[in-house]
């Protein structure tokens, strides 16, 4: 009896044991015993330099835009501004960056990071010590007036930037809007020399049939 309350004990702690190594593992495992590897990027979408009084130029970035902020013009400059940051406590290597760009947003700059395929522009981070932060500033073109939708006059995007290594996974959004241009209303055409004459020829003979109406009129009340 005594021999089976000990097989019976030895089975509990065996599967405890079990337990507590498999959670263990999943805690820690993937990054080795007590490390934590994590990181974060934050996506900004900035407005376009505006002369300061000191003749320098600023750019203001913002996560979100809504409509009655901030609106892009077709065919305008948009800058990206990307914060990547290892909040880990050990030395992330090879981070890798990727915007993926909306419609209507087209690349200008070192085209050999895009890939038209999934609309995506990408780029190696590289090694981030611990508490490491760095920058990227991306730029890119609205779509022209003719490539924007015929239906809205105000168009909202979201972009979504993302950075990963084999180990290690965040995303951020950013939303901004378009405003189509109102197209001008074209004005009357000017009447030219030609269209004065027939306009003054028109008048002298609305003026003449007039006066041959009146005069008969007062012939046939005379007769």
């Amino acid at each position: 009896m005594i021999r089976g309350r000990g097989v019976v004990t030895f089975f509990i702690l065996f599967v405890l044991f079990c337990v507590f190594t498999s959670t263990t593992y999943a805690q820690y495992g993937t990054y080795g015993g007590g490390y934590t590897q994590s990181v974060i990027i934050d996506k900004a979408i900035g407005i376009p330099s505006t002369n300061t009084k000191g003749g320098s130029t600023d750019v203001t970035y913002l996560d979100n835009y809504s409509s009655s902020d901030y609106r892009f013009s077709p065919g305008q400059y948009i800058s990206f501004r990307l914060k990547v940051k290892n909040t880990s406590n050990v030395t992330l290597s090879s981070l890798k960056v990727k915007d993926l760009l909306p419609l209507y947003i087209e690349p200008v700059e070192n085209l050999n990071e895009y890939n038209a395929g999934d609309r995506s522009f990408s780029f190696d981070a590289g090694d981030f010590a611990v508490n490491e932060e760095k920058t990227y500033y991306l730029r890119f073109k609205v779509a022209l007036q003719d490539k924007l939708p015929n239906d809205k006059g105000i168009i909202c995007l979201i972009n979504k930037a993302e950075v990963t290594n084999s180990l290690v996974y965040d995303e951020d959004t950013a939303q901004f809007c378009i405003e189509k241009t109102v197209q001008d209303i074209k004005e009357v055409p000017a009447a030219g020399p030609e269209m004065n004459l027939a306009l003054l020829a028109l008048n002298g003979l609305g003026i003449g049939t007039g006066l041959w109406l009146r005069n008969k009129s007062f012939i046939n009340k005379n007769k």
